[in-house]
């Protein structure tokens, strides 16, 4: 059965010492994307925009600071406690996106509490652009041959020719179409509710949509972390559990406290 070879140079462009990544070209558009849509939601809230470009710092902030030390100590624990140094060698690789989502939601908190903003509106807003922001990084790590799927003979499984002669599932692919079609149902939701949305709804909706796919696809992913080589969910897995539950919790809360307002 023949496969799609993905051979694909991970640099976007090259200029002397300045090497421009195809993985930054597409985390820069997943961000800029996602202020787009917040823009639309503010203007469409009638918020003040000028109070966007300081939420996007500290989003970006802790996205990256998130990620970063998620996959340091989510992944490989003992590598990094043991060479701490390498916790910032983020040039290097790796971000977690348990790690990111942490960090959005802490980030998110300090902005809310400086600027006297809803804690939950915020968050419920952010998570829209959060789908869409995670299509694109998915994307960028298929780009990038990483996070790989398990081996697979179906008609449409990709060899990662930079990394060996297998054929596996593109399950990078996978998490991107479905973060883009959670993205689409989030926005459908929106547009009905606007600013009548029951606080904490999006938000529970987007946790029980995301961490149930993750929880899926990480069957057909290869394992990352070392630590979960011996057990029968991958590290993924079990980090999307609480996060799958704290969203079940949520969904619940917001119908209730809904029909009490009522």
């Amino acid at each position: 059965m023949q496969h799609l070879v993905w051979d694909f140079d991970p640099v976007f462009f090259s200029i002397g010492p300045l090497t421009i990544h195809w993985y930054g070209v597409l985390f820069a558009t997943a961000i800029l994307s996602g202020l787009q849509v917040m823009k639309w939601i503010f203007q469409t809230e009638k918020q003040d925009l000028v109070a966007l470009d300081n939420l996007l710092v500290y989003i970006v902030i802790g996205v990256i600071v998130g990620a970063r030390l998620g996959h340091c100590f989510f992944y490989d624990p003992s590598y990094y406690l043991a060479n701490p140094l390498k916790i910032i060698a983020i040039w290097e690789g790796g971000l977690a996106s348990h790690g990111g989502g942490l960090g959005a939601i802490i980030a998110a908190g300090i902005y809310s509490k400086k600027n006297q903003m809803n804690f939950l509106w915020l968050l419920d807003r952010l998570a829209i652009c959060t789908a869409l922001f995670g299509f694109f990084v998915r994307s960028a790590n298929f780009v990038n041959s990483e996070i790989l799927g398990t081996p697979s003979n179906v008609p449409w499984a990709v060899v990662f020719a930079r990394i060996d002669n297998l054929a596996r599932h593109p399950a990078q692919l996978y998490e991107a179409l479905s973060y883009l079609t959670i993205f689409f149902v989030l926005m459908i939701f929106y547009k009905q509710k606007k600013a009548q949305t029951p606080p904490g709804a999006i938000l529970g909706i987007f946790l029980v949509l995301i961490f149930t796919t993750r929880f899926l696809i990480e069957m057909l992913k290869e394992k990352q972390a070392a630590y979960a080589a011996d057990i029968s969910l991958t590290a993924g897995q079990m980090l999307s559990i609480p996060f799958f539950i704290a969203g079940v919790l949520l969904v619940i809360w917001s119908i209730k406290n809904n029909k009490k307002v009522k």
